[in-house]
């Protein structure tokens, strides 16, 4: 009768040690893998910028600003009968990649590139948009991103994406 007994506790040792052998395996990967990292590993640089920037010849794209859909103001709520729009904007841009404290300061300044993007086209109508050139909102655009930048001056920017749905 006394086996019987036993045959619960037995198990329960039996799953308590299992789990003691898998502690143990997975402590030793976590001090295997620290040590790696450590010593063999060659990541001291930080790789922050990759996705946003991406060669060319003449020097770097900066596409960190990524996709943005700004809604019109007539999505706001406006006096004027019209259908409310949406604006979807993929803005890049080419830098000199040696100049380190301008890519710093580009990556940096990303939120206050998007705040200008949505409140530049955000301030007009649906149908202001769809008669304004591309490149004129490309030049009021530029113009305000080198009003903030300090270190150095966007030449041209890019529309890989521009669209007016509405």
């Amino acid at each position: 009768m006394k086996s019987i007994r036993d045959r619960p506790l037995k198990l329960l040792f039996s799953v308590y040690r299992s789990l003691i052998v898998c502690l143990a395996i997975l402590g030793l990967v976590l001090i295997i893998g620290t040590i790696y990292g450590v010593f063999f590993h060659n990541g001291s640089t930080y790789h922050y910028q990759i996705s946003a920037l991406d060669e060319t010849e003449e020097g770097q794209i900066f596409t960190g600003i990524g996709q943005l859909r700004v809604f019109t103001a007539d999505q706001k709520g406006s006096l004027v009968d019209s259908k409310p729009g949406v604006v979807i904007l993929f803005v890049s841009f080419i830098y000199d990649p040696n100049d380190k404290a301008f890519s710093e300061e580009l990556v940096l300044r990303v939120k206050d590139f998007r705040e200008i993007i949505v409140s530049y086209l955000g301030s007009f109508l649906i149908s202001e948009l769809q008669i304004m050139s591309e490149d004129s909102i490309k030049t009021e655009l530029l113009h305000r991103f080198n009003a903030i930048l300090r270190l150095g001056q966007i030449e041209s920017l890019y529309f890989s994406d521009f669209m007016i749905v509405g």
